[in-house]
């Protein structure tokens, strides 16, 4: 049975299916909603400008002051897409490497599955080391669903 489903968010169209998936699939789950924001790639998913913006300031209060503000707004996003659902969702943020952040917090926060988008890039595109996706889904202990 799964009681508390984990889906990492990062504003894309993905994610955001992840989520709807998450809602529609485990109705009687905890969601958690996890954004995790990447020191090497800040702007990737909904809000580029934030790695363009803001790189200079890395490191800096501005910069975690933006962080924690693009955190929020995908949070609040996240909780009108339960809202549809008559659900709600817990969300919190972290900063560092998300392929890592995932999988210990699924393990450390007891969560049963995980809902993810991934981008079924073709292998040219695919980065060197492998898709967020690809790597959280080969170590992560519990279940992951990946939504394309």
């Amino acid at each position: 049975m799964t009681d508390h489903v984990l889906v990492p968010l990062d504003g894309s169209p993905l994610s955001r299916r992840a989520l709807r998936h998450a809602l529609e699939e485990f109705p009687d789950a905890s969601i958690t909603v996890l954004h995790v924001v990447d020191l090497f790639e800040p702007g990737y998913g909904a809000y580029p400008d934030f790695e363009t913006s803001y790189e200079p300031l890395m490191g800096s209060e501005e910069w975690y002051d933006r962080a924690e503000e693009v955190s929020e707004r995908l949070f609040d996003e996240a909780r009108e897409l339960a809202d549809e659902y008559d659900r709600e969702v817990s969300t919190t943020s972290e900063i560092g490497d998300p392929k890592r952040i995932i999988v210990d917090y699924a393990d450390e926060e007891e969560i049963d599955h995980i809902v993810l988008g991934a981008h079924g890039r073709t292998e040219e595109k695919r980065p060197v080391f492998g898709s967020i996706a690809e790597i959280v889904a080969r170590r992560a202990t519990v279940p992951v669903t990946l939504i394309r």
